[in-house]
């Protein structure tokens, strides 16, 4: 095959759904693995580096929510949920996790297709959204600097790994066990605080947040566009 697209890797303990995938898959120039299980999966993103992950949740030992929820720190890799039409309850946490999309079975090959390539696509614009501009404020993920009103304030690696979440995700609620999870602090209260010192780097008036906002009771929210 040529000019391949992306490695996907495909998860999932029904044989003829991972392998009617992959052969789909391959006809359209995607490079595929397979797992048959979330154990083997791991083994694999341990050696391999994806560019996504198709994941059914239930299968025989971990189910695909707890390979998630166990592998958030490191994974950064977009994923795909494969799940029944019953598991309303699974896909809504699978998403609430850190899963991008969810596909219910049985499903339509070209409808995966679509989804996959959305999501790649999207993925390819966040990588190179590493400086950023807004109003009179200037986001350089790169120098770690924000630049607003012609004044420099500089930003930790804490700070970096939050906002290049919410610039790669605007519009899009983090609850302070995402961020918490993402920056490995378990403290609310310490969240908050960061959240607060970044809007007085970002924010014209801290006080009334116009870009980093409050969602009560949700998260927080980066809105630049």
């Amino acid at each position: 095959m040529d000019n391949l697209i992306a490695h996907i890797l495909v998860v999932d303990d029904d044989d003829g759904i991972r392998i009617l995938v992959k052969k789909y898959l391959n006809e359209n120039n995607y490079l595929v693995t397979t797992a048959s299980s979330a154990e083997d999966a791991l083994e694999k993103i341990k050696i391999i580096k994806f560019d996504l992950i198709i994941l059914d949740i239930m299968m025989p030992g971990k189910s695909g929510l707890e390979f998630i929820e166990e592998n958030q720190k490191k994974l950064d890799t977009p994923i795909i949920l494969l799940t029944a039409k019953g598991e309303a309850n699974e896909r809504i946490e699978g998403l609430e996790i850190g899963a991008d999309d969810y596909l219910p079975k049985p499903f339509e090959p070209k409808e995966l297709l679509l989804r996959i390539k959305n999501i790649i696509e999207k993925t390819k614009k966040s990588d190179q959204k590493r400086v950023i501009q807004f109003e009179n404020i200037k986001i350089d993920l790169n120098k770690q600097i924000i630049l607003k009103e012609n004044t420099e304030y500089k930003i930790n690696n804490t700070e970096k790994k939050i906002l290049e979440k919410m610039i790669n995700n605007p519009g899009k609620t983090f609850s302070r066990e995402n961020i918490g999870v993402l920056i490995e602090l378990d403290k609310e209260r310490s969240i908050d605080v960061i959240i607060t010192r970044l809007r007085k780097k970002i924010e014209i008036d801290p006080k009334n947040p116009k870009f980093l906002q409050t969602i009560r009771g949700a998260g927080y929210v980066l809105w630049i566009e």
